[in-house]
């Protein structure tokens, strides 16, 4: 029996932990969201559901809290975003609308969409991480809130 050293015992851990990490997996996030914005009077967050194309097919959502900025608005998020395999996961997120100038009621929207522990089902199975999106909101009319965005990121499990 051949008698292993300290240096062949540590080479064989660091082989070992490079192949663990390289073993993850990860998912590309990518695709357009049209969103509409709905809301349920007042005291009530606004509702958000969207069609999407590409990683994920839908999404759901809400606005749970709204700030003013000297910018335009700050928008605390929550969605559940879902596709046509089953697969589903649940993010937290901040949005950052920036009003565009000589349009009233307009903004830039960035969001950064932060994948909660222990909330992903299906074939989105235990990914974490997150990812974000960048595009435009139209708030003008209460009854015909709407957005377009492009989504973009990497999840791993």
């Amino acid at each position: 029996m051949k008698k292993m050293t300290l240096g062949s015992i540590a080479t064989i851990a660091m082989f070992a932990g490079s192949f663990a990490a390289q073993a993850q997996s990860c998912l590309p996030m990518g695709g357009v969201a049209v969103a509409n914005f709905f809301a349920e009077g007042d005291g009530q967050p606004l509702i958000i559901s969207a069609a999407l194309t590409g990683t994920v097919n839908n999404a759901a959502g809400k606005i749970t809290a709204q700030r003013e900025t000297p910018t335009g608005l700050e928008m605390d998020l929550e969605h559940y975003f879902g596709r046509n395999d089953g697969g589903a996961v649940f993010t937290k997120d901040l949005a950052v609308l920036t009003a565009v100038p000589g349009k009233p009621g307009r903004f830039m929207i960035e969001i950064s969409y932060d994948i909660q522990a222990d909330t992903t089902r299906g074939t989105l199975k235990g990914y974490k991480g997150s990812f974000k999106s960048y595009g435009l909101v139209d708030l003008r009319d209460a009854d015909n809130m709407k957005g377009l965005v492009r989504y973009d990121g990497e999840i791993c499990k």
